[in-house]
């Protein structure tokens, strides 16, 4: 089967950064469903894991943690799902990723794709959705009131993938007042689309936009990207009592500013439960059945921003170039092979 990856860690300069190569089509375990792929899509993980990750033995390191596609065949011990299912996902990080024509995925982080979306709208969302959904609603509880704070989200970097969908979900299926950043006009816009009720310029002071909304201090804070920029303006803007998350990998984070405030801190991986196997791992497949709900009634729409053409190593280096530029708006999909 076809699959891109690459042999050695690193940067795009190299010519080498990402390769096209055949591997065997691989045979499913127990609980495994093999999923023939329609579209993936790209996210920051893959960059991370392209220019850092080690590649043990001989084989090439298959990237990608998203998908869209079809059931053809599943392990003897499946019980939800069967050959022909149309199905979306986001994967491990510990198993090869899903840039390959046929890819096995444990069916406890598997629903049924939103029958609504076509297979490159579907491939955007998994990753983004998982990652938003259990920040919002597992870390942060963002439907369990901070006592005194403004009914209030600030969500930094509200325009990339994860901070789109963000934004839906907080509106979906809360009440709660939607601050988003952005810091271009067309950033700016696609976050108001969204739903964001105010859009912050990140590239000045927060505390300082956050107080002039007159609304008082958030009670959560959803730091998405650059978090070791922001914060000090976190620590001032943020409610006392408050819930603080991010996502991101600062090399070093001096949450000292949160003691005075009682401040609590919460880091999000979407793989952590498929990668420790919780015991509570299907609730992964829960919240996408949930996510494929809310996309069918109309109360949430797909992320994607640009198709960049068949999964390639070329085009996979383009998506790579647009995410490592900071610069993506929404999420990139790359469909066929």
């Amino acid at each position: 089967m076809k699959a891109v990856g690459y042999t050695n860690p690193g940067s795009l300069e190299r010519a080498d950064a990402l390769i096209d190569f055949e591997t065997v089509r691989p045979a499913p375990g127990a609980r495994d469903l093999l999923v023939r792929i329609k579209a993936v899509s790209v996210n920051p993980v893959d960059t991370k894991v392209r220019a850092n990750r080690p590649v043990e033995g001989d084989s090439p390191v298959i990237l990608g943690w998203d998908a869209a596609g079809e059931v053809v065949e599943t392990g003897p011990d499946v019980t939800d799902f069967r050959q022909g299912d149309r199905v979306w996902y986001a994967g491990s990080i510990d198993r090869p990723g899903t840039n390959c024509e046929y890819h096995l995925v444990d069916e406890r982080i598997v629903s049924r794709a939103p029958v609504s979306l076509s297979d490159a709208e579907a491939a955007a969302m998994p990753l983004t959705s998982l990652t938003a959904y259990e920040m919002l609603f597992d870390r942060l509880r963002v439907e369990d009131e901070v006592p005194g704070a403004a009914r209030a989200v600030l969500v930094i970097g509200g325009a990339g993938g994860v901070g789109s969908i963000t934004i839906q979900l907080l509106r979906a299926l809360t009440g709660l007042t939607v601050i988003a950043t952005a810091s271009r006009p067309e950033t700016k816009a696609w976050a108001e689309e969204l739903g964001a009720h105010h859009v912050i310029d990140h590239s000045a002071n927060l505390a300082e936009q956050v107080e002039a909304l007159g609304i008082g201090a958030p009670g959560f804070v959803f730091s998405i990207t650059h978090t070791h920029e922001y914060i000090d303006q976190i620590a001032e803007l943020i409610a006392p009592q408050g819930r603080f998350g991010l996502i991101d990998d600062p090399e070093t984070l001096d949450i000292k500013g949160f003691k005075t405030k009682a401040v609590s801190v919460h880091w999000e991986l979407m793989f952590t439960r498929p990668l420790f196997q919780t015991a509570d791992m299907a609730r992964q497949g829960e919240i996408l059945a949930e996510i494929a709900g809310l996309i069918e009634t109309g109360k949430i729409r797909s992320t994607l921003t640009d198709t960049l053409g068949p999964v390639s190593a070329a085009n996979v280096r383009r998506a790579h170039e647009i995410l490592e530029s900071g610069k993506a708006r929404g999420k990139l999909v790359l469909e066929g092979f």
